[in-house]
């Protein structure tokens, strides 16, 4: 068996030319790719009233997806890092207005202009650093943020997705509830090593009634559902775990201070391990960490 694309180089890099027609030209992946893409759109549980809607498709690479939301009358922006995938969907005249860009360094949309969002076999690319300068939580922040702004309030978005493991998988799951989505993840066929599909399905929106995830397919048309399992038992549960919901509404933690107060170490410390991270932090000097008087 291969090793995971993802593992191999970044994507721009990996999706050249060559591989960017031999992946279109394969009738197993155009099939599998539309597969997939009809129950992203399945899953998206857009209203059924003949209105178009303007969706989103990110890592749209040469179309295939893009074909399928035209099918149901849709219109659709394509977003992909690969410019010669772009090129090849240029090429098969794709319905779609296309995009050169990474979603790790945010959409870069307006706000509010999008209905709903698909991506196939994309997100977990946001989890390998391809270069020095890239941090995986820091483009997770950036895509999911970005994202949550474009779209409409209670539009949907559906990642059909790959983690390498249960740990990616919790990190994917966590910066989209900071972000402020609800949802979780939906394991269509979760018994089937083959069949076996994973989407993570999200609301733009506090939780509520009409956020609740949709089941799941199981074999022999059995619904495979749990909403109230939790994820503690780690990989060795999640076949028995189909739907793992989660929202940002969440007790927080009370930071335990001193009755001194922060020192000016403490802060300075803080201050040293956010620049670490990547963060914008403002420079030391002489009235860091200095308590403001009460007249301020």
């Amino acid at each position: 068996m291969s090793s995971r694309p993802e593992l191999q180089a970044p994507p721009e890099i990996f999706y050249d030319d060559v591989e960017a027609r031999k992946y279109t030209s394969s009738s197993r992946i155009v099939g599998i790719q539309a597969e997939l893409s009809e129950r992203a759109l399945e899953l998206l549980a857009l209203p059924d009233d003949d209105v178009p809607r303007l969706l989103l498709d990110i890592g749209c690479g040469s179309g295939l997806s893009g074909e399928t939301i035209s099918e149901h009358g849709h219109e659709w922006i394509g977003l992909d890092i690969s410019k010669s995938m772009l090129d090849v969907a240029l090429e098969r005249e794709a319905d779609g207005d296309l995009i050169l860009g990474d979603m790790g360094q945010g959409l870069g949309i307006r706000p509010g202009v999008i209905d709903g969002a698909i991506s196939i076999s994309a997100v977990q690319w946001l989890c390998n650093a391809d270069k020095s300068c890239h941090e995986p939580r820091l483009r997770l922040k950036a895509f999911f943020g970005s994202l949550y702004r474009c779209l409409g309030r209670g539009a949907r978005a559906v990642f059909q997705l790959y983690p390498e493991n249960n740990a990616q998988r919790e990190l994917i799951l966590s910066y989209a509830m900071r972000a402020g989505f609800a949802g979780g993840v939906v394991i269509d066929y979760p018994h089937s090593s083959k069949k076996r599909k994973e989407y993570l399905v999200l609301t733009c929106g506090p939780p509520s009634m009409s956020t609740t995830t949709p089941n799941a397919k199981g074999e022999d048309e059995n619904i495979c559902s749990d909403d109230d399992d939790d994820d503690d038992d780690g990989s060795e549960d999640e076949e028995n775990q189909t739907v793992c919901i989660s929202d940002r509404h969440r007790p927080r933690k009370k930071q335990r201070i001193t009755k001194k107060g922060k020192t000016k170490s403490w802060v300075l410390q803080k201050k040293e391990k956010m620049r670490s991270k990547g963060n914008v932090v403002p420079p030391d000097s002489k009235y860091t960490a200095r308590k403001r008087k009460a007249r301020f």
